[in-house]
């Protein structure tokens, strides 16, 4: 844990404006990721976002200066988009989202990897996405990961290899790897 971090909440707790921007801006980063990569949605993501740091703030009181402050902070925002992607899946689905989807989703003209892995990534099971996304772009360990999704370490590491195994036969189906082309725990 750093001392900074520690420092960084006393003055936050303590109601200073400047440290809680620079508390957002430090941490605005992984949180906005992580949340882009889980709903999907830009603006889903920022209000998600948003709600995340609200929450955080009025939990600082909580949080155990012993343990590092990102994977707490992302373990908020994990549960936090959960619940975004379960109020989704309540609502029923626009003629102008589907529109909207139809319009982001043609790969077909497409070849390259990256567009090809968001969309294999959109097609993962969200505990999948979840481990992918907080272990290549987040860079946790799988004991954090496993700290943050509230499962077994074992749980985070088949998760992270059906993720990969997965993402590879999709890339694979479409024609855009051959087999061995890329080694999927390198991405």
């Amino acid at each position: 844990m750093s001392d900074d971090d520690a420092a960084l909440v006393r003055r936050c707790l303590d109601g200073d404006e400047v440290s809680m921007r620079a508390f957002v801006e430090k941490f605005q980063g992984a949180v906005f990721g992580l949340c882009y990569r889980m709903v999907g949605q830009r603006e889903d993501a920022e209000d998600v976002s948003q709600d995340v740091f609200l929450r955080a703030f009025r939990s600082l009181h909580r949080w155990d200066s012993e343990r590092p402050m990102k994977p707490w902070l992302l373990m908020i925002a994990a549960n936090r988009c959960r619940t975004a992607l379960e109020k989704r899946s309540r609502q029923p689905i626009t003629s102008e989202y589907v529109a909207h989807l139809a319009a982001d989703g043609d790969l077909a003209a497409s070849s390259e990897l990256g567009e090809e892995l968001e969309l294999a990534l959109d097609k993962l099971r969200e505990e999948y996405r979840l481990c992918f996304v907080l272990f290549y772009q987040q860079e946790l360990g799988c004991a954090e990961i496993s700290e943050i999704m509230g499962c077994p370490l074992g749980t985070v590491k088949t998760w992270l290899h059906r993720a990969r195994r997965e993402l590879a036969e999709h890339l694979k189906r479409r024609g855009v790897v051959a087999d061995g082309q890329y080694e999927l725990h390198r991405i």
